[in-house]
């Protein structure tokens, strides 16, 4: 069933509802483009919201001689921390260090090294993580997070949950980032800048005609299509990029991705510090274990080849025993499975550079422009969390030769929805929210703030009073909260809620996210026979 309305134009379509969609489509709208974007599931359903969560630099990266993506990641870290202090804040990392550590896995520096001093072949040497942190504390023009330290295990409360082998570590500076948010906050700002976006909303087909391209979209839920022109066309369908550029396109391209699927396990709470752990395994990888959620941690990830896009990405046996086992060997309290919570898994669609590893593949992004047969269209292959402010800016640099008098960049020093406020405002918005609505407990009050930052307010409204937000789900969510979700950040159903929009499903039970799910149909049925979407 068609849609019969009036076709606009657009300049820009773009297809895919993660992060480096949504960040392109709020850079282009900040632009005065016109943008539309669909997304065939809800934002942030895939890889965007199965990271490890964190604006990092990617220390080891720089093992790979990967000195262009950490310099552009930590440069990163602190411009988006201002325009988000509600969803991401600094956390500090414990490396624990121990000389008798050997690995099996070689890096381009390992190589060397082995070549060059044969007794060191296994180990990284003291004086080369030294090395690595002292430019990883230099190379970004870090002016808000604290240089790098050296902690005594023996002494520090940070060696209390390890093993007694470690002595030494050494704590640098990172941010956390609530990641599925971003993604909605991106696309809301986009939105508030002239956007349209389009969840559930696939793409069928799409053909140049002429200097522009003609796009067939179909609405998942009620099954209706559209024809939507645009000028140009941005594939960024991450894990699914490739099948686009052959199957919805019918492109001819050399250009792929590489998938390589990155499993986490979350646990009940494993230490009492908010610092976060970076333990180097036997293989030559590493993993974090963080602290998540106020109640758990988080450890991960995996590097495993994840051949079929089509293939929901699941976090496997083999996986999950692989990070319990890899966080044993560092903790003195061992966990077991019984004691995971939850796991999640997701595909990073890397750029297939044709390294000889997944671990090895490079985590820096691509751009390509192809006008071969008339209308543009900007294929993106890769990229990470952390710099995609700067991958929207350069695909803009890309975007912009066909639309001239188009603006300059501009996103740098713009603050996300809800985001106005200083770096260590928190603590402050936690009490003056308390203070304007005193039914708040501080386990709510504090979620809110870290969601919604200073829209926390337009969320509770005229409330007086619990009551006044209606039903309550469980875990502090409420109606109102529910309500605002779907009109304002494109919630559908109970899962986009409590596993992106927030990670209450940590703390509800199956029934009362069930009972969730039924009261949002209902209420979405209200609405749309209401005419109010």
């Amino acid at each position: 069933m068609a849609k019969d309305m009036e076709t606009k134009t657009y300049d820009l379509f773009v297809i895919g509802g993660g992060i480096n969609g949504c960040g392109i489509a709020r850079d282009a709208a900040g632009r005065n483009m016109s943008v539309a974007l669909a997304e065939m599931n809800d934002l942030a359903s895939a890889t965007s919201s199965a990271s490890t969560k964190l604006f990092h630099g990617g220390l080891r990266y720089l093992e790979y001689f990967e000195i262009n993506l950490v310099r552009h990641a930590l440069e990163e870290r602190e411009i988006l921390l201002k325009a988000m202090p509600h969803i991401s804040w600094p956390m500090r990392f414990v490396l624990p260090y121990s000389p008798d550590m050997r690995f099996e896995g070689e890096t381009p520096v390992s190589k060397i090294l082995a070549r060059v001093m044969p007794w060191m072949k296994g180990r990284r040497p003291a004086w080369m993580i030294r090395l690595g942190l002292f430019m990883y504390d230099n190379l970004g023009g870090r002016k808000i997070l604290p240089a790098t330290a050296t902690l005594n295990l023996d002494t520090a409360p940070e060696g209390a949950p390890l093993v007694d082998t470690f002595h030494k570590a050494y704590e640098y500076s990172d941010c956390w980032i609530e990641d599925s948010r971003l993604v909605v906050l991106n696309a809301r700002d986009a939105e508030q800048r002239g956007a349209r976006i389009m969840v559930r909303t696939k793409v069928e087909a799409a053909k140049r005609d002429g200097d522009h391209w003609s796009i067939t979209v179909r609405d998942i839920e009620s099954d209706t299509t559209e024809v939507i022109h645009a000028r140009m066309l941005v594939n960024a369908g991450g894990p699914w990029v490739g099948d686009i550029i052959h199957g919805k396109l019918g492109l001819k391209s050399n250009e792929g991705v590489r998938l390589v699927r990155g499993s986490h396990i979350v646990t009940k709470r494993l230490f009492d510090h908010d610092k976060c752990y970076f333990f180097q395994g036997t293989d030559g990888r590493i993993i974090f274990a963080i602290p998540y959620e106020t109640d758990f941690t988080l450890i991960g990830t995996t590097d495993a080849e994840h051949h079929d896009p089509h293939v929901r990405p699941e976090c496997t046996p083999a996986e999950r025993d692989y990070l319990v086992d890899f966080a044993n060997r560092y903790f003195k309290q061992n966990i077991s499975t019984d004691d995971i919570v939850w796991t999640y898994s997701g595909v990073r669609p890397l750029y297939d550079d044709g390294a000889s590893s997944a671990t090895a593949a490079t985590r820096d992004y691509t751009l390509k422009v192809d006008t071969k047969d008339g209308a543009p269209i900007l294929n993106i292959f890769g990229g990470k969390i952390t710099t995609y402010r700067k991958l929207a800016e350069d695909s803009m640099d890309k975007i912009v030769p066909f639309f001239p008098g188009t603006s300059g960049h501009w996103s740098a020093g713009a603050a996300l929805p809800g985001g106005d406020f200083p770096v260590d405002g928190v603590d402050g918005l936690i009490k003056r929210l308390k203070g304007d609505y005193a039914f708040l407990d501080a386990f709510w009050a504090r979620r809110l703030i870290r969601a919604y930052g200073t829209d926390a307010w337009d969320v509770l409204g005229d409330a007086k009073s619990a009551e006044d937000l209606g039903e309550g789900f469980g875990a502090t969510l409420t109606a109102r909260e529910i309500e605002y979700l779907m009109t304002y950040e494109y919630a559908r159903t109970a899962e986009d809620v409590v596993w992106r929009r927030n990670k209450l499903g940590l703390r509800l039970s199956k029934d009362e996210i069930a009972a969730l799910d039924t009261w949002m149909q209902a209420h979405r049925k209200k609405r749309l026979k209401a005419g109010t979407g």
